[in-house]
């Protein structure tokens, strides 16, 4: 891999793990952020999900919140990048739609959403960079092999 190809890898890798953080961070008041925090998030989950019944609303607001701790804490670590990765396109794609489903599409692109979710099925493909965990990984466990 290619240094500049290395380099774009990991910061990928780190940009997604940051909106993941920024995004659950509020809802967790972890650098601050809105004064009702999970409450708030709660609210704004059951508009985005208006599809789904009242009743499974703050269960699907709680996974996609534990999916994004998990996700962003193993793409700092850069830890089975590739199937974190495509979970993180797949959560975000879903999001994406029921953005788009609740709200038109405006919101998700201004958002971002398409771009995050584009990106992260992109860091799916790409090889491990140097200073993921997964290239430790892969890197000693072929030294010890020799």
């Amino acid at each position: 891999m290619s240094n500049k190809t290395n380099l774009f890898t990991f910061l990928l890798r780190m940009t997604l793990a940051a909106t993941y953080i920024s995004a659950y961070s509020s809802r967790i008041n972890l650098f601050g952020g809105h004064p009702d925090g999970w409450q708030h998030f709660l609210d704004y989950a059951g508009e985005v999900n208006s599809y789904a019944p009242d009743v499974i609303k703050p269960l699907l607001a709680f996974i996609a919140t534990a999916l994004e701790i998990s996700i962003s804490l193993l793409l700092m670590a850069g830890y089975k990048t590739k199937p974190v990765a495509t979970v993180s396109g797949i959560l975000t794609f879903l999001f994406a739609g029921a953005m788009t489903y609740s709200f038109g599409i405006k919101e998700p692109l201004d958002y971002g959403v398409f771009v995050n979710f584009t990106a992260a099925f992109l860091l799916a493909t790409l090889p491990a960079d140097s200073w993921s965990l997964d290239h430790y990984l892969t890197h000693r466990t072929s030294i010890s092999r020799s």
